[in-house]
């Protein structure tokens, strides 16, 4: 994240109410975004003990639609699509024949012959090119970039269910983990999923971008009274690596394979063939080079991204995600180690500042909240 010339950048339909609230705003993937309000610290923890609220719009949705729908997102995805039902969600990976990133997605199974894939922000049109591109491989089906007909608010922690819940007539308790119902929130129709990149419960709500300041306003209002505040980016990125949640550009790319990022559940195993599967079924077989693990500084230091990563007098890689995180009060982070080496337990060096650190591999993920 950094500082640019806001009239460079893209805006959200909320970009006004970010800097009516005092947010400090900074460059992401092209947008003007907020990074913080009140504190990355104070966001994190209100998520993990009460809850805040997101905005998201930046993005993207790529809709695929045709008679072969479902055989195109087959061919062009890990997952394994054919296992989703109609308002089902999955996590899913767009994989190049090397078996490696173009993106990771969401999956949403609107129908039969109609799915959407939520895409990262910065990845938007790049992703567009490559479905498009690949999609008729299958047969009848055309996919549609829908990210302007989209806002996208995000509120996440305990007292989510309870807040949305009383703005809308959708019953909430019956829309499970990654589910998706449509419904009225503050008197706007909605389409409302269980999902999040928090490690919380929580839900994320499509709404036009002219009624976004109308459901945002209305959400923070009912959420007053729960202790519910605006997050921004800043706490966004320290909740889901306290999750072990991957980041694009970070911890998996187009030189990453979904196996070495330590994402074969997102592989479709049995499915028929999809770009990349005859490498990743190689890798499964055989073992990757590489693995991606979370870890824990043993000596008192942070590791941040970048931060050079060494065994045994040898450079293997470097820290993908790093940080010292308000809620665990640990330093924490994510690196790729060679896959013979990257047993739990395992000590390895990372460099800050010319000095070599002790971390120590830990399993993932490093919070895994309460189920009630």
């Amino acid at each position: 994240m950094s500082t640019s010339a806001p009239g460079t950048l893209k805006k959200t339909p909320l970009n006004a109410r970010h800097r009516s609230l005092g947010a400090k705003m900074v460059e992401f993937g092209g947008w003007n975004m907020p990074v913080e309000y009140t504190g990355i610290a104070d966001e994190h923890m209100a998520v993990r003990t009460r809850a805040g609220l997101f905005d998201v719009s930046h993005m993207g949705q790529i809709e695929i639609a045709g008679r072969d729908a479902l055989k195109a997102v087959q061919h062009i995805t890990s997952n394994d699509a054919g296992k989703l039902a109609i308002g089902q969600i999955q996590y899913s990976a767009l994989t190049t024949p090397q078996g490696t990133f173009v993106d990771d997605v969401l999956t949403y199974k609107m129908s039969d012959e109609h799915f959407m894939l939520v895409v990262n922000a910065s990845n938007i049109i790049k992703d567009f090119n490559w479905i498009a591109a690949h999609v008729g491989e299958a047969g009848d089906a055309v996919a549609v970039n829908t990210s302007s007909r989209y806002a996208l608010i995000a509120l996440q922690g305990p007292a989510a269910r309870d807040v949305l819940q009383s703005l809308t007539g959708a019953k909430l308790d019956d829309v499970k983990y990654y589910w998706f119902t449509t419904g009225e929130v503050a008197s706007v129709m909605c389409t409302i999923s269980r999902t999040g990149y928090t490690g919380e419960d929580g839900f994320e709500v499509f709404v036009a971008p002219g009624s976004a300041e109308r459901v945002w306003d209305a959400i923070l209002q009912a959420g007053k009274a729960a202790g519910v505040i605006p997050a921004g980016l800043g706490a966004r990125d320290t909740l889901r690596l306290e999750a072990a949640m991957r980041l694009y550009g970070n911890d998996m790319d187009e030189t990453t394979t979904v196996v070495e990022a330590d994402l074969g559940w997102i592989v479709g195993w049995k499915k028929a063939e999809f770009l990349g599967s005859d490498v990743l079924q190689k890798q499964k077989a055989e073992g990757a080079p590489r693995k991606l693990v979370g870890f824990e500084m043993v000596d008192r230091a942070i590791a941040r991204h970048g931060y050079d990563v060494y065994m045994d007098g040898a450079k293997t890689g470097i820290v993908t995600s790093g940080t010292q995180t308000p809620f665990l009060k640990k330093a924490i982070g994510m690196a790729y180690l060679p896959s013979d080496r990257s047993a739990p337990g395992t000590e390895f060096d990372v460099v800050i500042r010319g000095r070599r650190v002790k971390a120590r591999v830990v399993p993932l993920p490093f919070y895994k909240r309460k189920k009630v």
